[in-house]
């Protein structure tokens, strides 16, 4: 009786054991496979990375809105995630695949920025927590050379060209991405390549909410487009990119609407890159359609349309090829190009949120849209194995105004931390 017993026992266990690995057996098909298309394959993947950092000098008035290191205060160190990626593609048949990726990211402490009460991904008990960055099927090949994706998927801003040569996530956004041009949207995409065989030239349009995870909460919607070609057996890299979104009205103080308000970014990258050595360059022009009010000196309110302009310079290269690499880094930043201190007495981002801009904020606390930003950064990357990576870094950003008058940190001031950044990809 006991031996029958045992026997069933161990049947019906061998028995669900082949059954969950026969539903499940998916998840666990090469990753050639999956690259290669084949139906019912796919793969389970993810990075993380952070920090273990040091602050050694704060901005005496908190200026840098939503860089990491605003509102810390001087000689606080920490460790920190940054960026935690757990991410599953699936092959549903040859033509039809599906995205989707959990993120846990912008982890900034409570009250950072100033007044922002918890920020981030946090729970309102300040722990991290993932939420939903992609989810989005891909119809492949719809025509020649071309996918068609629907859902929550990468922008064509950055994340699938410039930032990757860049290289240098785990460092620091690139420069579009630190003012918030966002990296995913929800809407409608084509990706391709005017040329299929050598995918030398291709293309990324996209309509989509202009509002990232969150819910839409206006009938406007974000236009992007890029165009691309490599060159020199893809070593030389150049990208055009552009967008728009309509934000809203402004409305004169007796009521009456008389213009729009808008953004509308045109940006351009070259670069040079190998194995061994890699060159970059990015620039962008932010036209804000009416996008700041104004006060002007002999009385009443003006609303200007200025360009934030933004450039981003960076090396990085080998020093023993496969184990250890330097990178650096230099970017100005402008958000107003239209500072005028003969006529204006004072500036505020407030008709809408625009980029860096935001609601009633005062000359000299953190949103102001009169003070230049000039950001550092350089390093070395130890690679102790593939996909593991230990970097001690700088990084660097200064604050000086464009009014007159000023003295003191007002005039000019950084924040500084020095760190020692991990990096682990898994699954891919």
């Amino acid at each position: 009786m006991k031996r029958n017993l045992v026997q069933q026992l161990v049947f019906i266990a061998a028995f669900l054991c082949l059954t969950t690995a026969s539903q499940a057996q998916y998840l666990w098909n090469s990753d050639s496979a999956f690259k290669a298309g084949r139906a019912n394959s796919g793969r389970l993947w993810g990075y993380a990375f952070g920090d273990y950092y040091v602050k050694a000098h704060t901005d005496s008035l908190n200026r840098g809105n939503a860089n990491q290191y605003t509102g810390i205060p001087a000689n606080r160190s920490a460790f920190q995630f940054r960026r935690i990626y757990l991410g599953y593609d699936y092959n549903i048949t040859d033509k039809f695949s599906a995205e989707l990726l959990l993120a846990a990211e912008d982890n900034f402490p409570a009250g950072n920025p100033p007044g922002n009460g918890t920020s981030g991904d946090e729970l309102l008990n300040n722990k991290e927590t993932f939420y939903i960055k992609l989810a989005n099927i891909r119809w492949k090949n719809i025509w020649n050379g071309t996918d068609l994706v629907v859902g929550e998927q990468a922008t064509p801003a950055f994340p699938m060209l410039t930032e990757k040569i860049w290289n240098y996530r785990s460092i620091e956004r690139t420069i579009a991405d630190i003012r918030r041009t966002p990296s995913y949207d929800l809407g409608i995409g084509l990706q391709g390549t005017f040329d299929p065989r050598t995918k030398n030239f291709g293309y990324d349009l996209l309509a989509a909410n202009g509002s990232s995870a969150k819910p839409e909460a206006d009938n406007f919607k974000w236009f992007y487009g890029d165009v691309y070609a490599m060159f020199f057996d893809k070593k030389l890299i150049i990208d055009l990119y552009g967008d728009y979104e309509r934000l809203g009205w402004v409305a004169e103080p007796d009521g009456a609407n008389f213009g729009h308000v808008s953004r509308q970014m045109t940006k351009a990258y070259i670069a040079y890159n190998t194995p061994a050595l890699t060159i970059g360059a990015e620039a962008f022009i932010n036209h804000l359609q009416n996008g700041i009010a104004a006060t002007k000196r002999a009385g009443g309110t003006e609303y200007l349309s200025p360009n934030a302009e933004g450039i981003s310079l960076y090396i990085h290269g080998n020093i023993v090829p496969g184990k250890l690499r330097f990178f650096a880094r230099w970017d100005g930043y402008n958000p107003n190009n239209k500072v005028d201190n003969n006529i204006y007495a004072a500036y505020k981002g407030g008709v809408t949120t625009i980029g860096n801009y935001t609601d009633g904020t005062p000359i000299g606390a953190i949103n102001d849209v009169t003070y230049k930003q000039m950001f550092i950064t350089a390093g070395l990357d130890f690679t102790p194995a593939r996909n593991v990576h230990f970097m001690p870094n700088i990084w660097y950003n200064h604050y000086k105004t464009q009014l007159e008058g000023l003295d003191g940190k007002i005039n000019g001031d950084y924040d500084m931390a020095y760190r020692m950044t991990f990096y682990f990809v898994f699954g891919k």
